[in-house]
């Protein structure tokens, strides 16, 4: 009986014996992991089969895969609080990233690498370059610690880079265009659900725990709950919902379909009543300034005379009445416009003591370097302490007023690049709305970052630079854009005569 069994066992190996050792190994190096690296690591090496089946998918999927990144990249910090993502946060977005660059390079009958020579590349390549550079920075005098460097180059340069490359070659037809903005549309809706139902159902049990736990001195305010959705924090989803509604908005004025500027219209309003659920008083100064982008872009005085009286209205009513006092989320945003208001001026005290080191590090700190890296006695220690409120503030603590130059030097670059388009080069009314509403939105997430740090933070990298990074591919576009518009407007107005023919049928 034995010696069957043994037969047995030797017969499957000699069969699968490949397979059997290659579980074996994985089984050990997932062990190794275990110790060395705790669960997470030991998670990273048994989800590595699922990893090699996910790219084969992808392969034979490119589009599919693509979707499933945009969709990810939303609900990575929700996953991350609640507990669902046993890896670290940025892998997921990082691996899809790669692997669709990777199938872009493999399968190149279909990808058009002509599409990243553009001022997007170049800007952020240059700022990737300087960031390269940085790891001869050695301001603390700690010597040059290359594993810190290339975690912090990874998720404040190559993270961009990695966006522009793949936004470029995969959004290349105005049917995937339409499917990015009413996907990202749809996405939001979430979002300002789940915003909703934590104003009037509750948070769940992770989220009670973070925010009595951790976030009370910044969500609990005066007696106001600033809510967070999905997202990392308040002031994320304030500007994030700014910078959407002032993109639906754009989108919905300027669009012909009018299937479209009804969903945008909705999506917009529900998107700005749920900014004010944020709390976050940087929003209705990202909105200005989106807005104001669009009213030049638009050339149309139709388009910039309401606009402005009616936002115009909206902030009088803000600034000088007291319409909608009883509002808690209300009262706080018209605190954004009182000067005296003491919690809105802390970020200016933190600047001004971090200005005070920062002379001495023109090169910054060095990217990657974080409180723990820094010894007690050396003097950046403190600088390292003081919470930077703002991206921009995070960045030149990093890389000094150099680096902060260079990347706002490049961002309006890239910005730039995209407004001239928008303004010169496209003709469609529809295609020039929503190269604008990109615009418009790509500036309402910079002066979020100047007051808050949420530029590089989940989902915003990946939305707003790579929505900007498709108008460069507008002009390229803008004939099958308008072919396919017109099917859209053909169907619409072969629905409404077939409404109008049944209407008339009863009559009779």
């Amino acid at each position: 009986m034995v010696k069957v069994q043994y037969n047995r066992l030797s017969q499957y190996a000699g069969e699968n014996g490949g397979r059997v050792l290659l579980l074996f190994l994985l089984f050990l190096l997932s062990i190794y992991s275990f110790i060395n690296s705790g669960i997470t690591g030991m998670a990273a090496i048994a989800m590595s089969p699922l990893i090699i089946v996910f790219v084969y998918l992808a392969f034979k999927n490119r589009m599919f895969t693509f979707w499933v990144l945009f969709f990810i990249n939303y609900f990575l910090m929700f996953l991350n609080r609640e507990g669902y993502l046993p890896i670290p946060v940025s892998l997921p977005n990082e691996l899809l990233e790669l692997v669709l660059i990777a199938i872009a390079i493999v399968d190149l009958r279909e990808s058009n690498f002509e599409n990243l020579a553009n001022l997007m590349t170049i800007g952020v390549v240059g700022w990737c370059i300087f960031c390269i550079l940085e790891v001869l920075n050695d301001t603390c005098g700690l010597g040059i610690n290359i594993n810190a460097w290339f975690n912090g180059i990874r998720l404040i340069a190559f993270l961009l880079l990695y966006i522009v490359i793949v936004f470029a070659l995969y959004i290349t037809t105005p049917k995937r265009l339409y499917q990015l903005i009413i996907c990202w549309a749809c996405l939001c809706l979430f979002a300002d659900y789940w915003s909703w139902q934590q104003q009037n159902i509750g948070f769940t049990q992770a989220e009670t725990s973070w925010l009595y736990g951790y976030a009370y001195r910044t969500h609990l305010v005066n007696g106001i709950t600033r809510y967070w959705s999905i997202f990392s924090d308040a002031a994320c989803f304030g500007v994030h919902m700014a910078a959407a509604s002032t993109a639906f908005f754009i989108i919905a004025i300027t669009n012909k379909v009018r299937k479209y500027k009804i969903f945008f219209l909705i999506v917009g309003v529900l998107s700005t009543w749920q900014m004010f659920a944020s709390g976050t008083r940087t929003a209705i100064y990202c909105m200005m300034a989106g807005f104001a982008i669009f009213l030049v872009l638009s050339k149309s005085v139709k388009i910039i005379v309401p606009v402005c009286v009616i936002f115009g209205i909206f902030l009088c009513m803000l600034i000088f009445t007291d319409i909608g006092q009883g509002n808690a989320q209300i009262r706080r945003m018209r605190s954004g416009f009182n000067k005296n208001d003491a919690s809105a001026n802390v970020r200016e005290i933190n600047k001004a003591a971090i200005a005070k080191y920062m002379k001495d590090a023109p090169w910054g700190i060095g990217i990657g370097i974080y409180t723990d890296d820094i010894p007690a006695w050396n003097k950046f220690k403190l600088v390292s302490l003081i919470p930077p409120d703002s991206e921009y503030v995070f960045i030149w603590v990093r890389t000094g007023w150099i680096g902060v130059s260079w990347f706002a030097i490049m961002n309006a670059l890239m910005l730039g690049g995209a407004c001239w388009i928008v303004f010169f080069r496209l003709k469609n009314k529809s295609l020039t709305g929503i190269g604008a509403a990109w615009c418009a939105a790509f500036t309402a997430l910079h002066l979020g970052g100047y007051a808050n740090q949420i530029l590089l933070q989940y989902p915003n990298a990946l939305v707003f630079y790579g929505g900007l990074t498709t108008v460069y591919l507008y002009p390229k576009m803008e004939q099958d854009f308008i072919k396919h518009e017109n099917k859209l407007l053909e169907k619409e107005e072969e629905r409404k005569r077939l409404k109008l023919e049944k209407k008339l049928a009863k009559r009779v």
